[in-house]
This record gives C-alpha cells, sequence and structure tokens, in this order.
C-alpha cells in the first residue's frame, strides 16, 4: 500500500497535473459531493460547480439538500483557517466544526437526557446506532471526554511532525485519525 501511494504521488506530479487545473477546488467538490451523498444527497459534481461557483441551484434537488452541500463547503473553508492559524485540536474547535456542517439542516433534539441543538455544534444527547440491531456508536455520555483525549492525542502526533517527516506518515496519520473520530459520532445527523 506504501509502495503504491508513494508511485501515484510521484506520477501525479510527473504528468504536471497540479499545473493543468485548480485541483485543490475540483478535489474539494468532488469530495463535497462524496461525502453528503452518504448523507443521501443526489447532488451531483456539476450540480456543486453550478452552485459553489455561480450561486445557480438545480430544480433537480431538494433544498435540504443543497443546504448540506453549501454547509460542507462552509465548513472545509473554516477548517482550512484554522489551520492557517495553526490551532491545536479542541472542543470548542469541534463544535465550531460542527456548527458549520450542521448550519442549515441542524434542528434541536428533545431528549429525556436534555435537549441539544446540532445547527449550534451541540454534541449529541442521545445514543445512536447504524440501523436497527446495527453498530452502536460511543454512549453520549462518554463523548467529551473521548473527543478531549482524542484532540489531545492528534495535538500531540501532529506536533511531533517535522518539516521533513515523510508523505506516507502524513497520510497513515490523517486516515488514522478521521477514522477514530467518526467512530466517536458526536454529531446526528
Amino acid at each position: 500500500m506504501k509502495k503504491t501511494l508513494l508511485e501515484t504521488l510521484s506520477e501525479y506530479c510527473q504528468l504536471g497535473i497540479p499545473q493543468q487545473l485548480d485541483y485543490s477546488k475540483f478535489y474539494l467538490y468532488s469530495i463535497i459531493t462524496h461525502s453528503t451523498a452518504i448523507e443521501e444527497s443526489t447532488v451531483t459534481e456539476v450540480e456543486n460547480q453550478l452552485l459553489f461557483d455561480e450561486g445557480i441551484t438545480s430544480n433537480k434537488r431538494s433544498l435540504r439538500e443543497q443546504l448540506i452541500n453549501l454547509d460542507l463547503k462552509s465548513a472545509y473553508a473554516l477548517s482550512n483557517r484554522f489551520i492557517q492559524e495553526k490551532r491545536d485540536f479542541s472542543l470548542l474547535m469541534l463544535r465550531e466544526l460542527s456548527a458549520a456542517v450542521m448550519k442549515n439542516t441542524g434542528s434541536i433534539y428533545n431528549t429525556l437526557q436534555g435537549s441539544f441543538d446540532s445547527s449550534c455544534g451541540d454534541f449529541r444527547k442521545l445514543n445512536v446506532s447504524t440501523e436497527t440491531g446495527g453498530c452502536s456508536y460511543l454512549s453520549f455520555l462518554k463523548i467529551e471526554d473521548r473527543l478531549n483525549k482524542w484532540c489531545q492525542e492528534v495535538n500531540v502526533r501532529r506536533n511531533s511532525f517535522e518539516r521533513g517527516s515523510k508523505i506516507y506518515e502524513k497520510y497513515l496519520f490523517t486516515f488514522e485519525a478521521h477514522f477514530d473520530l467518526i467512530t466517536i459520532h458526536s454529531l446526528d445527523r
């Protein structure tokens, strides 16, 4: 796997692809489209390009689907700002990102454990699973402690990287950190 990744990155650079198109924008639009598809959005990459670049909505898609895509784009812009500021991960940062992701499609939930507003970045106060009888996520009672631990672990590991660190180790780190965060599943959508 490591060899394949490094060969692919090398070929990508040798072909001059970064100079041929705005790959950052293309990649962002692609990842938003595919990420929101998990949330049942059927907005296509072309429709997202028109929405993001021209402000043109699709009459073939629901407003909710298009808002999910716009919110995720805003969350990516916010995360890029955090990167530029070199901010450490914290519960506050995760709440800000959560609020950006859920800004227009989140809602207030009233549970036996209390109310929470996903559009404001509140963490869930109910237990969730993938489907009836499916995999359960971490108990809502443990979310904040586990997220605090995750932030500390990620900050330590991220800060341990030097400029000369190998690209493979950086990719592996981001994959593992993302998987761990998803496993905690602090949002409710």
